[in-house]
């Protein structure tokens, strides 16, 4: 996980499977909280530079609060799209190379056992099942 440089924020929640290991999920993601707009600059600042530069993001809006449809960030901006249709607890990210990852987003008010255990299965091809599944199997065991 990368650090933040907010001292008010803790360092980005984010695990992302081997770009070699197709699944349903390309990894997961656990902002600090539902400010879409605060929760992406810190994703695109912080999103490891081997996997490209994020460009666009489509989002459930029942996981967000209203925003805008341009995000800035450091260097420039993100465009945001919502989901026609309710796709809860999954954001779609395109890089500038043109590739999509699709990330479940725990959300923020989980607490942190279930939240590791539902980023490392995001991460993780065998159980790439829908994000909403997903989050109710690593909530479920003990």
């Amino acid at each position: 996980m990368t650090t933040s440089k907010n001292p008010a924020r803790s360092a980005l929640r984010l695990s992302l499977s081997d770009p070699g290991s197709p699944g349903a999920l390309d990894g997961g993601w656990w902002p600090q909280s539902r400010d879409l707009p605060t929760e992406l600059r810190d994703l695109v600042d912080h999103f490891p530079a081997d996997r490209g530069r994020l460009t666009r993001a489509i989002f459930s809006p029942p996981d967000w609060e209203p925003c805008a449809r341009r995000v800035m960030v450091r260097h420039g901006y993100v465009e945001t799209l919502s989901f026609p249709r309710d796709d809860t607890h999954v954001i779609v990210l395109r890089t500038s190379a043109h590739t999509e990852l699709c990330l479940l987003v725990v959300p923020p008010d989980v607490d942190e056992e279930h939240a590791q255990r539902a980023l490392e299965a995001a991460a993780t091809p065998r159980f790439a099942t829908s994000a909403a599944k997903l989050l109710e199997m690593t909530s479920a065991r003990s």
